[in-house]
């Protein structure tokens, strides 16, 4: 007696679950690390487009400004970060703080400043925590 097998059992579909769950697994975790370095870098950029607007408004004015929209600084509508500018006239810090819930989608806040010297520092950094 011969069996007319035309298509697949349960255990077969089970098994092919299985190993994609496992698959899945192992995915996740690194394209969300990817994810929120990404989003980081938005922050980096803009506090490098601040450093180098700061520069150029204390070569022309004599002193540092707060004033964002002054500098001419570019934000997009849509962004993983609120920034802000604290400023003594004579030197500067620019701040990139991760709006909620963060850029990896947890509790940690994501902060990176930028001062007068140009070095961006990770106050606190989401994706090694």
């Amino acid at each position: 007696m011969l069996r007319n097998s035309k298509g697949i059992t349960l255990l077969e579909l089970m098994i092919v679950v299985f190993i994609a769950g496992i698959i899945a697994s192992l995915a996740i975790p690194r394209f969300m690390k990817t994810t929120a370095i990404s989003k980081q870098s938005e922050a980096k950029g803009i506090l490098k487009q601040i450093y180098t607007l700061e520069r150029s408004w204390f070569q022309e004015y004599g002193s540092y400004t707060e004033d964002l929209a002054a500098l001419g600084v570019e934000l997009m509508a849509q962004r993983w970060h609120e920034y802000s500018i604290v400023s003594t006239g004579t030197t500067f810090t620019a701040t990139a703080h991760a709006a909620a819930p963060g850029v990896d989608d947890d509790p940690t806040p994501d902060t990176w400043t930028i001062d007068g010297s140009g070095a961006i520092i990770a106050v606190s950094d989401d994706v090694k925590n």
